[in-house]
């Protein structure tokens, strides 16, 4: 279910950018993706918990692979009809945007729906081979699907010159989307296992109580939301491989495809070498990485070294997604997981969608390489002023993390 569902939003992500550029040429309208999935995301986040608790599993997937296969074949449709000559830019952009939005609405309730599944699924003493199985099936789709969405993308359009690359692209997707729907149909029912008392505001409450108290997960979650914000460059990927780069869609799928590489190959490794020893100092690092390898990309304009900067872009932040995710497990207690992993999942779920947002509109008034040169210095930035604030917490250990009785801010052991 993971690997084709997995396969087919990819493939669309990176296909849906490329079209919106090809049509409009104009940067603001690839932000505009972003925006539209992350409002509904975000506003409809704090519930997706509540819900996947309170209902039973195999149903709410079976909605959520629905709607999503509905919103594919429609974007599909009007993207077909485009060869027709009957319907304006105008409804085309409108529609895709909708779709999208709708798209967002479903992602709120997936991940949920899906963790609890997963875990209901296998014996705990099988978690750590599961685990190894999903992340690697979870990677190979995010490296299979833009490369091959963007090679399958300039081969029909040598074809067939026009816009025949999205409808060959829509094709597989529907394809991918119908097959993952029909895996999730063939799940056993998983019935609700808990009924959540409390009222979801005041729940939600506590979560964000217990974050804000919490310095060290206050800090990391801060860490990656502004630096994915300010230094993500992969909605503007179409314009590199449009304009700059000039690899066309093929090269737009291996550009997409190379950051995933990076992260996978890196977890891997770090299954030998914990970045662990000393967390919060290894975090610093590894963003200021991230920050570094943004800005070589923004001076890139050879292909090869572009490749190379978006794959240290990934290796680093996987790093980042490692240390943060053990500081998030370390330092929530079992009776609050559900609630902070709500609002984790706002803030950080969130920060790819609003730095598309936040890259289209700053490729606009400030131009393709200057703002993503921008984006890579507001992220040395962030680190810096995290580095000044934190610096008390740089010699703790893996053994020092964890949660004072008090949830008092965590002090550096004393010596």
């Amino acid at each position: 279910m993971r690997f084709f569902f997995t396969f087919a939003y990819q493939m669309q992500t990176t296909v849906l950018g490329f079209y919106v550029y090809q049509l409009t040429h104009k940067a603001e309208y690839i932000g505009y993706i972003g925006l539209a999935e992350v409002i509904p995301a975000v506003c409809v986040a704090m519930f997706g918990g509540y819900v996947a608790d309170k209902y039973e599993k195999r149903k709410m997937l079976l909605w959520i692979f629905a709607g999503v296969f509905l919103s594919s074949l429609v974007m599909g449709a009007v993207t077909f009809s485009a060869f027709s000559q009957h319907i304006t830019l105008g409804w085309i952009l409108a529609v895709i945007y909708a779709m999208i939005f709708c798209n967002g609405v479903a992602r709120a309730f997936y991940g949920p729906a899906v963790f609890i599944v997963y875990s209901n699924s296998i014996p705990k003493e099988l978690y750590p081979i599961a685990a190894t199985w999903s992340s690697s099936s979870w990677y190979m789709s995010a490296i299979l699907g833009p490369l091959i969405g963007g090679f399958l993308y300039g081969f029909s359009d040598k074809i067939m010159p026009g816009l025949a690359g999205i409808t060959a692209n829509f094709v597989v997707i529907i394809l991918f989307m119908l097959i993952s729907l029909l895996v999730v149909a063939s799940l056993r029912k998983y019935p609700a296992t808990f009924i959540p008392k409390d009222n979801i505001w005041k729940s939600l409450a506590e979560g964000l109580r217990f974050v804000f108290k919490t310095k060290m997960m206050l800090y990391a979650i801060s860490l990656d939301l502004f630096s994915v914000l300010f230094g993500g460059v992969v909605a503007l990927l179409p314009i590199f491989a449009l304009d700059i780069l000039k690899v066309g869609s093929e090269g737009l799928g291996i550009m997409r495809m190379a950051s995933s590489v990076g992260a996978g190959l890196t977890l891997i490794v770090m299954t030998r070498f914990s970045p662990m020893n000393k967390p919060w100092r290894n975090l610093l690092i590894v963003v200021a990485g991230f920050g570094v390898s943004i800005v070589g990309f923004g001076l890139s304009h050879i292909f090869w070294l572009s490749l190379l900067f978006l794959f240290l872009q990934g290796a680093f932040d996987s790093v980042s997604v490692i240390i943060r995710g053990t500081i998030m497990q370390l330092l929530t207690p079992d009776e609050m997981r559900g609630r902070v992993s709500s609002v984790n999942q706002m803030f950080i779920s969130s920060s790819n969608e609003f730095g598309d947002f936040e890259s289209g509109m700053a490729a606009k008034f400030l131009g393709t390489i200057p703002a993503v040169l921008f984006g890579g210095a507001m992220t040395l930035g962030v680190v810096t002023f995290t580095y000044f604030k934190t610096r008390k917490m740089l010699p703790l250990g893996l053994n020092d993390i964890h949660l004072p009785e008090k949830e008092e801010p965590i002090s550096p052991p004393v010596a």
